[in-house]
């Protein structure tokens, strides 16, 4: 059985970068994929990229939905590699840092600190109030990991899919899936 990897979908802006992981994902078919995806990215998704909600769903193995609080990724006793919030809004950070489960996403991520799981934040807001920025420190202290989708430009890239991959590999780092997204800093080149 492969491993399973639980990802959810929230309202914050560019559902591009869930889009880009599960379509990576997919391709490398290293994990299982379990996908929840909040009612505000729903309409994120229609927004910004002109896809259906059902378009996106169809990239992962499994799609939860949102209301069904009974649903596996609600046990503990499903058992997952962790969880990836993408985007994470700043409302579900919040709820998350709190302990505040009022849909399957958030008890999602909930049930991933009690276990010790893997939980990787992929927040989306700037600029950052005190408020934000104390959410990421609760959240961190209980053990999810914040990862905002920083761009980084040593590798050069000519794109924003060559942005995304990045992205998305720093993302499959945090769990340990290999992949070849981008390539690798290995120091400046010798003249």
């Amino acid at each position: 059985m492969r491993d399973r990897l639980v990802v959810g979908v929230t309202g914050a802006s560019a559902p591009q970068l869930a889009i880009h992981l599960l379509t990576s994902l997919r391709k490398l078919g290293a994990v299982e994929t379990h996908l929840v995806v909040s009612r505000a990215a729903h309409r994120t998704i229609e927004l910004e990229t002109g896809l259906r909600p059902a378009d996106v769903a169809a990239l992962a193995d499994v799609c939860h939905q949102r209301g069904d609080i009974a649903d596996s990724i609600a046990s503990g006793s499903f058992p997952t590699m962790g969880m990836v919030v993408v985007p994470c809004s700043m409302k579900t950070l919040a709820g998350i840092a709190h302990g505040y489960s009022d849909d399957l996403l958030t008890r999602a991520a909930d049930v991933c600190l009690k276990e010790r799981r893997r939980l990787v934040l992929v927040t989306r807001e700037t600029p950052l109030s005190l408020v934000h920025l104390r959410n990421m420190v609760a959240a961190t202290e209980a053990g999810a990991v914040v990862l905002p989708p920083m761009p980084a430009f040593y590798h050069r890239p000519s794109s924003v899919d060559d942005l995304l991959a990045h992205i998305t590999g720093k993302i499959l780092d945090q769990f340990g899936i290999d992949h070849n997204l981008f390539p690798r800093w290995q120091g400046p080149a010798n003249s």
